[in-house]
């Protein structure tokens, strides 16, 4: 939680991190976004996922789901199926394993790391997508972006970024920070990574390892400036 609200402040959005079932659904109905993060589940938890999904819904607000970990235990499977079919999802965020395991029966990952490359996700991602009428966002070393027939591929990044922890939890938070100015889901999404990845690639300049690299990445969130990211952007559509 602290990563990522560190990194919505960094660029300039308003987190409140809400998960107490007595506030959930006002603390919702009044943001510009929901960002839902299974990371941390109990079954009270989850109750206020959905309440807080509901209240969302009822007020228009985009919601964006991040299903960590989806695949490596069944409790953690079905809660993401819920979550789904509960209110209509506006981006799923995920890794290539946890886009796989919600489309696949008896998929299992390996905890909340991907052991799948993103493009082993694609018939999947498209199936998500289908299935739920929702973007979906799967991250890796190209991060795809996919609404129906459209995909979004953003080649930018570096490999120190998944010996991060939580840099994909900041990805889904960026993702509901961008689908809150944007009413564009794909845009949203798929702008969300590319400043994931042009982020993470500054941050890595001269980075001796990963403990600096956690210190770097919301300095170089707050210092991105638009010809950062003309110079920088690798992205095509299809």
């Amino acid at each position: 939680m602290n990563a990522t609200a560190n990194a919505l402040l960094a660029i300039g959005a308003s987190p409140v991190m809400a998960h107490a079932e007595e506030e959930v659904a006002e603390m919702a109905a009044l943001a510009k976004a929901l960002v839902i993060n299974i990371g941390t589940l109990s079954r009270v938890w989850v109750h206020s996922m959905i309440e807080a999904e509901r209240a969302a819904h009822a007020k228009h607000v985009p919601i964006v789901l991040d299903p960590v970990g989806a695949g490596a235990t069944r409790f953690r499977t079905e809660t993401a199926h819920r979550l789904l079919g509960e209110a209509p999802v506006t981006i799923v965020r995920a890794n290539a394993s946890e886009v796989r395991a919600l489309c696949t029966p008896d998929h299992l990952t390996k905890g909340v790391d991907s052991v799948h490359g993103s493009e082993q996700a694609l018939d999947a991602a498209r199936a998500l997508a289908a299935r739920y009428g929702c973007v979906v966002a799967v991250s890796g070393a190209t991060d795809l972006v996919i609404s129906g027939e459209t995909v979004i591929r953003i080649h930018n990044g570096h490999p120190m970024m998944p010996r991060v922890t939580g840099l994909g939890c900041t990805a889904t938070a960026l993702a509901g920070a961008f689908a809150a100015v944007n009413p564009s889901p794909l845009r949203a999404a798929a702008h969300a990574m590319a400043v994931m990845g042009i982020a993470g690639e500054l941050a890595a300049k001269n980075c001796p390892g990963p403990g600096t690299f956690q210190v770097r990445f919301p300095d170089a969130l707050y210092q991105l400036r638009e010809p950062d990211i003309r110079e920088r952007l690798t992205m095509d559509e299809t």
